[in-house]
C-alpha cells in the first residue's frame, strides 16, 4: 500500500517512442538551444551515429524526419545542414504528418518478415489464375519501369498480387497497409536521396527472381528471393551520403 507521501506523487504513463524519434528529439533540442547555428553543417552521418551510439539506419530515419520537418537540409554530396528559419516555416506543417509514421527501415524490416512468407505461400497455395495475375502485374511493372524510374503504383500492384495469392485476406490487408507507409512522407523524402536508374535495374532483376520462384512452385526459393529483395532495398537506402572532400 502507498504511504501518504507516496500517494501525492503524480505519475504519468510512459509513452513508448520509436528510436528514430528519440534521436530526432536530441538533435532538435540542440538546434532549439542554439548550440548549432542555422546554416551550420553537422558532423558526418557516420560520426553522428558513433557519437549517439545508434545504428546508421536509425540515425538516417531521424535525419530524414528532421528534414521533412524543415529543421535540417540533407544535401547528398555536401553534408547535413541546419536549415534557416524561412525553410523551417515552409515545411513546419509537415511535422504532424510524420508524428506517428513508421520509419522507412522499420517498414523494410516488416516487409522482410511478412512479404517473404507471402511469397512462399503464393508459391504453395496460389491458384493458376492468381499466378497469372502476378505474371501480368510483373509485366506491367517492367513496362512502367521503362517509362518511370520509380513506378510505385505498378510495384505496389505486383506485391499486392502476391499477397492475394496467399489465400489469406488478412495478409493482403497487412501488405496494403505497409505500402501505405511505403509512400508516406518519410519514405518519399529518403527516396529523393537514392541513385537512379541504377537502382531500377537492380530491382527489376530482384522482382524477376521472386516471380520465377513463385511460378516454379518453390516456396523456399520464393521466400529467399523476396527477402533478398528487401535486404538489397535496405542496402540501397543505407548507402553513404558522400560528403564533398570525403
Amino acid at each position: 500500500m502507498l504511504t501518504a507521501s507516496q500517494s501525492r506523487v503524480r505519475l504519468q504513463a510512459v509513452e513508448p517512442r520509436r528510436l528514430y524519434r528519440q534521436i530526432a528529439d536530441q538533435i532538435r533540442t540542440l538546434i532549439g538551444k542554439g548550440e548549432v547555428a542555422p546554416g551550420a553543417r553537422l558532423p558526418a552521418e557516420r560520426d553522428l551515429a558513433r557519437q549517439l551510439g545508434v545504428s546508421r539506419p536509425s540515425l538516417r530515419e531521424a535525419l530524414i524526419a528532421l528534414e521533412v520537418e524543415g529543421l535540417l537540409d540533407v544535401r547528398v554530396g555536401s553534408g547535413i545542414y541546419v536549415s534557416h528559419a524561412d525553410g523551417r516555416e515552409r515545411t513546419a506543417h509537415l511535422a504532424s504528418d510524420i508524428a506517428g509514421a513508421s520509419g522507412p527501415f522499420e517498414v523494410i524490416r516488416a516487409r522482410w518478415m511478412i512479404e517473404g512468407e507471402c511469397a512462399a505461400l503464393a508459391a504453395k497455395n496460389g491458384t493458376a489464375a492468381q499466378l497469372r495475375a502476378i505474371r501480368r502485374a510483373h509485366a506491367n511493372l517492367q513496362k512502367e519501369a521503362k517509362r518511370h524510374h520509380n513506378p510505385l503504383d505498378a510495384d505496389r500492384a505486383f506485391h499486392v498480387a502476391i499477397a492475394q495469392a496467399t489465400g489469406n485476406s488478412a495478409l493482403e490487408l497487412v501488405v496494403q497497409t505497409l505500402w501505405d507507409q511505403r509512400v508516406g512522407p518519410l519514405y518519399r523524402a529518403l527516396e529523393t536521396k537514392l541513385e537512379y536508374p541504377a537502382m531500377a535495374e537492380e530491382t527489376t532483376g530482384e522482382h524477376e527472381a521472386v516471380l520465377s520462384a513463385i511460378l516454379a512452385r518453390d516456396p523456399g526459393a520464393a521466400r529467399s528471393a523476396m527477402r533478398r529483395h528487401m535486404d538489397m532495398t535496405k542496402k540501397r537506402y543505407s548507402k553513404d551520403w558522400k560528403e564533398a572532400g570525403k
